[in-house]
């Protein structure tokens, strides 16, 4: 029988170990723990030195699996490790094995397992050898801990000192300096420091100490320095000669490990550009925010979208789009003709179509594609058509995308596109601030598409009750010019209104209830319909107001200002009467292209406790009587009384053949009263003229 180990042991003809007495010698004396299992995993024989470490007489072993006998550890273990051998017929090692001895003291044994064969090459049996590594490897851990001081100790001094010869050539050890570098000492004194300076350092490095030993002057340099673990660290070294009677017999260094300061003023240096970027996003936003606050339609919204992503972000080409949600579709707002990665074009893209646009909005999520692979991968994983990406890539020179989701409460308005023709890394810092802005774009786009809204419904209805058209009259001609001041998106409430009274005199009107927007029209609307009734019953202007201020009364709120000039006027002679509430009063114009302002009291604006006055107002044949409204006249940079000054001296100016014409003479006043100014309110207008009498007539 043949046992593979690498203990001597006797040749024995057959398996049973027992009846050998030399066998039996060498197991009791032997410094190793043996045990002997048969191929069923049974211990067969064991030595002392084998119970002694187990703390299990041998009596209790033999006969029994480990499991039966030993610690569930070490049974775990010794079992797993038979069975090891006896299923592979190969030799086991377990090595570096702590066990308890019954004294409660840990020792560490190596274990090693191997078959035992018969003549005949079948496995008889399994042997188990143990080592006491204890003491070794108490020394090799106060050798692994007398290393790491001697490590953390060279480490700790900043300064290595090294000697060399007049020439520079390294003649004595430097132990400090190799152990942090890790050459050896044949290494160090036959090629010396410079060897292990970084080789984009070395030349130059090499240059300069060269120079310092022709002149014998002080060598100061700073390099990196390979270290044992294959790092660098960053040094400065200086270096002097040391000169006797005139010549040099050696120099002396000495390196200083600046590594934590160069390391400390890089964080600096990154964390002052971090700092620097993040005020400049921050900045950038606040700036975008600021624009979007002022922008009130769509339009204006897309455009500062547009300037932002050129901007700030230095994007080759931006795009918005908004959800249609009853086509389920994204209609593109801005014009720059922005073709999708999916190949669509034009305006609309359904939603069920794979692009950057529309996988923000579905996922609700930004998109962040850094690179042509960036995109072809997260649009694949999105159902998208790679024939169809792989044309666009190849017609397209964008390189990086962006796409973001704009979410008003959660639900999307749509999204916004950024594309750059070069491949673009965005960081974490950056996708915060496309997120932030993307927030304030929503929040944009959401509010102009409300006030658009109800610019369109107070628009409609404030053009729903003004009349569709003045009535013609023989012996009166009627003009009128409205232009809304909707650069706040907001309608206000100016109105005019002419009609033919029951006697056939023609009643004239122009109103202008302050305010913006639905509620400014609806009480223009009311104003009007009001006056409408009380000038067909009793129509005199003294008495029209004073009805008016009952209906106010009982209508519109305390804090409404409404203003308006009324006048009764009779074809062909002109003669009239005029009250006005509050409102600017009419210009006369003459044929010869001179103008007069009314003198009437200006009255009260509606509702306001007075007595109402009319006065006699004529247009003698020839004339023109223009009512307004304040817009005309009066704004941010223009005073009511310069205003009014203003219109009497642009009519001086006026042509005699636009003197002529009511239309004419609006089309006239109206742009030059609002040439260099900024319009900010509605302006209405509405001219009666009289014709000069015919020699017929």
């Amino acid at each position: 029988m043949s046992a593979e180990t690498s203990v001597p042991r006797p040749r024995e003809s057959d398996v049973d170990i027992s009846d050998s007495a030399l066998f039996g010698g060498l197991l009791a004396e032997a410094r190793y723990a043996f045990a002997f299992f048969d191929p069923d995993g049974r211990v067969q024989r064991v030595n002392d030195l084998f119970t002694d470490v187990v703390g299990v007489p041998a009596e209790r072993l033999v006969g029994r699996v480990p499991v039966e006998a030993l610690a569930a550890d070490l049974s775990q273990l010794i079992t797993h490790a038979v069975q090891g051998v006896i299923e592979t017929d190969a030799p086991v090692t377990e090595s570096r094995v702590r066990v308890r001895t019954p004294e409660g003291e840990h020792r560490h044994w190596s274990l090693s397992f191997s078959p035992i064969h018969d003549d005949a090459g079948e496995l008889r049996a399994v042997a188990l050898i143990g080592l006491d590594v204890t003491e070794s490897r108490q020394t090799e851990e106060d050798l692994r801990r007398s290393e790491e001081r001697y490590r953390s100790l060279v480490e700790a001094q900043s300064q290595l000192v090294w000697i060399t010869s007049p020439t520079g050539t390294v003649v004595e050890d430097a132990p400090q300096w190799r152990a942090i570098t890790g050459q050896g000492l044949e290494e160090y004194l036959a090629h010396g420091w410079l060897e292990v300076v970084h080789p984009e350092e070395r030349r130059q490095t090499e240059e300069a100490w060269k120079e310092a030993l022709r002149g014998r002057t002080m060598f100061e340099w700073n390099y990196r320095v390979r270290t044992r673990a294959s790092g660098y660290r960053h040094f400065e070294v200086r270096a002097v000669p040391i000169i006797r009677h005139g010549r040099v017999v050696e120099w002396v260094g000495a390196n200083t490990d600046v590594t934590p300061q160069r390391e400390a003023e890089e964080m600096r240096g990154r964390l002052t550009d971090q700092l620097g970027a993040a005020a400049l996003r921050t900045a950038r936003l606040q700036g975008a925010t600021a624009i979007l606050a002022e922008a009130l339609t769509v339009e204006q919204v897309v455009q500062v979208i547009i300037d932002v992503g050129r901007t700030a972000l230095a994007a080759d080409r931006s795009a918005v789009a908004l959800l249609d949600t009853d086509r389920a579709a994204l209609k593109l707002i801005n014009g720059e003709g922005v073709p999708e990665a999916a190949g669509t074009s034009g305006e609309e893209i359904p939603l069920s179509h794979t692009s950057v646009l529309t996988m923000a909005v579905n996922s609700r999520r930004p998109v962040f594609a850094e690179s042509p692979d960036s995109l072809r991968t997260q649009l694949l994983e999105a159902g998208g058509d790679e024939q169809v990406l792989a044309n666009y890539l190849t017609h397209s020179d964008e390189r990086a995308w962006v796409g973001l989701p704009l979410l008003a409460a959660g639900r999307a308005l749509g999204a916004l596109r950024f594309s750059f023709t070069r491949p673009q890394k965005i960081s974490q810092e950056d996708g915060v601030f496309l997120e932030a802005l993307a927030g304030q774009c929503a929040l944009a786009v959401e509010r102009a598409t409300l006030f658009e809204r109800e610019h369109k419904t107070a628009e409609t209805l404030q053009r729903s009750l003004l009349p569709d058209r003045l009535p013609v009259v023989k012996g009166l001609e009627l003009a009128q010019r409205f232009r809304s001041g909707s650069r706040h998106v907001q309608v206000g409430g100016d109105w005019y209104d002419a009609f033919v009274l029951q006697d056939g005199r023609v009643a004239a009107v122009v109103g202008d209830v302050m305010g913006k927007g639905v509620k400014a029209a609806a009480g223009m609307g009311r104003i009007r319909n009001a006056m409408r009734a009380l000038a067909l019953t009793n129509p005199p202007p003294a008495a029209v107001l004073t009805g008016l201020d009952r209906v106010f009364d009982a209508t519109e709120e305390e804090e409404q200002v409404t203003t308006l000039a009324y006048m009764v006027v009779e074809p062909v002679t002109g003669e009239g009467t005029l009250a006005l509430a509050g409102h600017p009063p009419p210009v006369l114009v003459s044929p010869q292209g001179t103008a007069m302002l009314c003198d009437a009291q200006p009255g009260t604006p509606l509702g306001w406790p007075t007595s109402r006055r009319q006065f006699r107002f004529v247009v003698p044949p020839g004339h023109t009587a223009v009512l307004y409204s304040d817009g005309l006249v009066e704004n941010r940079k223009r005073g009511l009384d310069a205003g009014l000054a203003e219109i009497c001296s642009v009519v001086t100016e006026a042509p005699p053949e636009v003197v002529r014409s009511p239309h004419m003479l609006l089309d006239f006043l109206v742009d030059r009263m609002l040439s260099g100014y900024e319009q900010d309110d509605d302006v209405t207008a509405l001219a009666i003229h009289v014709p000069p009498a015919t020699k017929s007539d």
